[in-house]
Parts: C-alpha cells; structure tokens; sequence
C-alpha cells in the first residue's frame, strides 16, 4: 500500500480525508485507483487527454515526479505520494488601491523633483 496525501481543494472528494491509502505499481495505477475509490478525482488530477495537469504537482517521497518518469514512475509499498496544487499569485486584473496610491504619490513627488517619468533605471 501507498498513502496519498490529499490537499484541501480535493477533500470534499475523499470525504474530508487527507490521506488515503492504496494498492498500485507505478503514478498512473495510483491515479486510476484513486479515481475507482473516488470517482471523479482523476479529471482534476488529469486533462481530457489524461495527463497530469500543468499546475498539479505529485510528489513521491517529496521528489517531483517530473524529474523521475512522470505517470510511469513505479511505486512500491510504503511510499509517500503527495498531490499539490500549484499556486499562482496576481491577478490579470484592476490593481489593488494601494498600489495606486503608491503609484500616484511616486509620480507625484518626481514630478515635483523634477525627475520625470520613471525609466525603471533608478536614480544615477
């Protein structure tokens, strides 16, 4: 058997567990176990095409398993498998009113000194 540390996001699937365990011989039998065990988990830890999603992480014995053989790296008992979720920081978005401020008072206060628009070189 193999334990499989499960994140938060993927909880209400296991039914709040953060560890489960299974029986498989490499990544993608786990996945597939997993799946048969929770229907429904494989489509978030794998595309349409039934690859490891890009912002997935898996781990095995806290080695990323990109480095090994992805999908096909063999697993025996004991081993540790830890899913995570990438995290991605910003926003395409509006910035936040602080950094407006910020923005419009450094503006403001080079204009007063004289120094202009800010060319991202510093002050020489």
């Amino acid at each position: 058997m193999v334990k499989v540390r499960i994140p938060t996001p993927l909880r209400p699937m296991t039914g709040g567990k953060s560890e489960v365990e299974t029986q498989a011989s490499d990544i993608q039998a786990m996945i597939e176990s997993l799946n048969g065990q929770f229907p429904g988990l494989k489509s978030r830890i794998c595309d349409d095409a039934g690859e490891i999603r890009r912002f997935v992480n898996i781990y095995l014995n806290e080695e990323d398993i990109r480095f090994m053989k992805g999908k096909d790296t063999p697993l025996k008992d004991g081993d540790q498998i830890s899913i995570v979720p990438a995290i991605a920081g910003g926003s395409a978005g509006k910035r936040p009113r602080l950094f407006e401020r910020r923005s419009a008072e450094t503006s403001r206060l080079r204009n007063a000194a004289g120094m202009g628009e800010c060319d991202g070189k510093g002050v020489s």
